[in-house]
């Protein structure tokens, strides 16, 4: 009977973060449950879709994984625009790559959707003895910045099914209960300047 109501939801997702963080294992992780030790880097961006099926809705996700190289990030506008989630990654080895994450995190900030749901995921935490960034560091950092943190894996899948599966479940709580999917875009320009002056 709950099945009537499940809504389906196309939702975008932009996964950002510095050159060798572990964004495209932790896509690959997720989708196919497969790990490289030695993955190319991403030319650009590239694109992957995953359908995850909650109680409450469906979600499919498209899932914009984009490259790290200082060269490509004035592409990276054209991947979040419009984005319902954001994965900020930043490698636990990598003291600069935490420093790289929060200038993403500030560029979202500025220029994201304002009901964007941001995470931010601290990789490589198998590789315990050269880690660089304390798990404090990043969770105290999250929580300044209303951000879900997590540690996680792409090489032994340590949370990597939790972080999808938690935007998954924010997305299906945020999104309207109509089951047309999520809507980027307010209805009517009539209703959304109702929205904006007047709700307190």
């Amino acid at each position: 009977m709950a099945r009537a109501s499940n809504k389906n939801i196309q939702a975008k997702l932009v996964v950002l973060g510095d050159m060798g963080t572990g964004k495209t294992s932790l896509v690959l992780r997720f989708i196919k449950g497969q790990f490289n030790d030695y993955q190319e880097s991403t030319i650009g961006a590239a694109f992957f879709t995953q359908v995850l099926s909650l109680n409450e809705a469906t979600i499919k996700f498209d899932i914009w994984d984009t490259a790290g190289q200082e060269r490509y990030h004035s592409l990276a506008p054209m991947y979040y625009r419009g984005a319902a989630a954001a994965v900020v990654v930043y490698d636990i080895t990598a003291m600069d790559s935490f420093v790289r994450a929060k200038k993403w995190v500030q560029e979202l900030q500025r220029q994201g959707n304002p009901n964007l749901i941001m995470f931010l995921a601290g990789n490589k935490v198998d590789l315990q003895g050269k880690r660089e960034v304390e798990f404090e560091e990043g969770e105290q950092y999250a929580k300044e910045n209303g951000l879900v943190f997590l540690e996680t894996s792409a090489k032994t899948a340590q949370n990597v099914n939790e972080l999808f599966y938690e935007i998954a479940k924010r997305l299906a709580k945020s999104s309207p209960t109509r089951p047309s999917g999520m809507k980027l875009h307010r209805g009517s320009r009539e209703r959304g300047r109702r929205l904006f002056c007047c709700s307190v």
